[in-house]
């Protein structure tokens, strides 16, 4: 029993002596602590030396902190966060909040199991068993405090460095800076990408890019995004043809846009290639105003007229390439059918009068046409894509382009 006055005894309830010896103890305990951990965890064991030294330093700041509030009840029971508040920026690339939780579990187990040892009396052990746990919880309560503050910072960094990428994909560039940016966001370069371009939805554009992350994890998708003024872009990984479940990934990111038209570019092999994706989309979209029941979304090749009249070069390029020089090359008749049958206002009689042929033939010359362009002209959108890409073929050949 202790002779010590009472009035020499803390708030706490424990004698000087007491604490005197936990003090003593504190470092053999930190050191037992690491062990068990150790030998409990093997992921722990495996980790760099420098690493382990650092959570055997955490630990004995923490029973540090542990022994100066028994000396000093009167303060809170909070644990001294200097270890903790820059530890995380380095042991969170060995260790995560779960496991840290781990480690705490285990060193409040071991004092839990040792600090009874140096009470004076059965009143002294529950005491500093009672402290411990208070502790300890203090003690993770902390530590997911400064995670989540790291967690804050490299999150507002990767958001930096996010916009940095999006804005670099919009100037064209392709420089590997710009591919290593994209790589320690976790980007796959070698996966296909599509850019989508239409208006951010009204309101703060944090509410704008967790919207489109949303849809992204739903659909398991990776996307980079960037909010420029009124506009929001999203570059998502994958393709989007194909299955039904590809097909689905356009509509559900559309979802995420303001009022408006959205326009998709298309797909590309990589990243690298991402600001043709990108071009096309935001060409699309200056001039998909021209197209009044364009769909939600709409592909950038699907507005090659209206691009063209924009005065898009690269649209007219596609017009020539894809329909004006493969009807051209079929013969004369193929293309003088498709221009004699637009002409005649879609009536097959009509044209194949103006050309003494049967109406068959024109049937015939005219799925010719569609089997070399993809272009229907018995469809009233496709025949506007066949009159424009017509012109513009005529056009670049007037001027000795073609």
């Amino acid at each position: 029993m202790s002779h010590e006055p009472a009035a020499d005894r803390r708030e706490t309830g424990l004698s000087a002596t007491t604490v005197r010896s936990v003090e003593r103890a504190s470092g053999e305990l930190a050191a037992k602590s690491v062990a068990v951990m150790a030998e409990r965890l093997q992921w722990f064991s495996r980790m760099p030396a420098d690493q382990r030294a650092g959570v055997l330093l955490i630990t004995q700041a923490e029973a540090a902190g542990f022994i100066k509030w028994l000396r000093d009840p009167t303060i809170s029971p909070s644990p001294t966060t200097d270890a903790f508040r820059d530890a995380p920026q380095e042991l969170s690339r060995w260790i995560n909040l779960r496991h840290t939780v781990g480690l705490i579990r285990i060193a409040i187990e071991v004092f839990e199991q040792e600090l009874p040892k140096l009470a004076a009396d059965d009143r002294e052990r529950a005491l500093l068993t009672e402290g411990a746990l208070r502790y300890g919880r203090e003690v993770a309560f902390t530590a997911a405090t400064a995670y989540a503050t790291a967690a804050e910072a490299r999150g507002a960094w990767d958001a930096r460095l996010e916009a940095l990428v999006v804005d670099g994909i919009v100037r064209g560039d392709a420089e590997e800076s710009l591919l290593s940016r994209a790589s320690a966001l976790g980007w796959d370069l070698a996966e296909a990408a599509t850019a989508i371009v239409g208006n951010a939805p009204a309101g703060d554009p944090p509410t704008a890019v967790i919207t489109v992350r949303g849809k992204a994890a739903r659909i398991a998708r990776a996307v980079m995004l960037g909010v420029q003024g009124s506009r929001l872009i999203v570059v998502v990984s994958g393709p989007t043809e194909g299955s039904q479940k590809n097909r689905a990934v356009l509509p559900a990111l559309a979802e995420a846009f303001g009022d408006g038209p959205v326009v998709a570019g298309p797909t590309v092999p990589g990243l690298a290639d991402a600001h043709l994706s990108t071009a096309e989309a935001l060409s699309g979209l200056r001039a998909v105003v021209g197209w009044v029941g364009a769909p939600r979304p709409v592909h950038a090749g699907d507005l090659l007229p209206e691009r063209a009249l924009a005065g898009d070069a690269d649209a007219e390029r596609q017009l020539i390439e894809d329909i004006a020089r493969p009807l051209e090359k079929a013969g004369g008749a193929i293309e003088q059918t498709v221009t004699a049958y637009l002409e005649a206002g879609g009536v097959l009689e009509a044209c194949a009068r103006s050309l003494f042929v049967h109406p068959n033939t024109v049937r015939y010359r005219l799925k010719r046409a569609a089997d070399l362009t993809g272009r229907n002209a018995m469809d009233p959108r496709d025949a506007l894509v066949l009159r424009i890409a017509l012109i513009v073929g005529r056009l670049a050949r007037s001027r000795g382009l073609w």
